[in-house]
């Protein structure tokens, strides 16, 4: 299965790094930007590439810039923004990979250790903590996914 891992991003350094171009008129210099915000390269690089997995951001030749997407995505209130964010998630393969087990699942739900187990048989290569966490973070922000902490489940939001 060709699946992408998930960056270790949460949306609000997305959101922000997007509302920071919007303000810089849309384009920046990747490393000019990471001295500024006092971020290692590397969490730079991940919050970039949450956003251009996203279709928000992209970055052509050293830059960062904010796509017609991630400018619409800025304009909306907070319910355009997450069904915009649905939107692209459902896009993703790994989330319309753990929908069709979440629809196929007993009562719609899966436990944790379940998910990190598939994590790993789908991302040998990855954390599947780490991974778990993303999904969790942006499918709950998207309303897609609900997670009950206390049970150790994801389940499918009936929004």
């Amino acid at each position: 299965m060709d699946v992408e891992p998930l960056p270790q991003s949460g949306i609000n350094r997305i959101l922000g790094l997007m509302e920071l171009l919007h303000q810089r008129g849309g384009k920046e210099d990747i490393y000019k930007l990471g001295r500024e915000l006092n971020y290692e390269l590397g969490d730079l690089l991940l919050v970039i590439k949450g956003g251009e997995m996203l279709g928000f951001l992209d970055t052509p030749s050293g830059d960062v810039t904010l796509e017609r997407l991630g400018e619409e995505m800025l304009k909306g209130n907070s319910n355009v923004k997450k069904q915009l964010f649905k939107e692209q998630l459902k896009k993703l393969r790994i989330f319309q990979h753990f929908t069709r087990l979440l629809e196929q699942a007993e009562e719609k739900r899966l436990e944790k250790d379940a998910i990190l187990e598939e994590l790993a048989r789908i991302l040998p290569q990855e954390q599947p903590q780490h991974i778990f966490k993303t999904l969790v973070n942006w499918s709950r922000y998207a309303e897609l996914f609900g997670y009950n902490p206390d049970r150790e489940e994801l389940y499918l939001d009936q929004v």
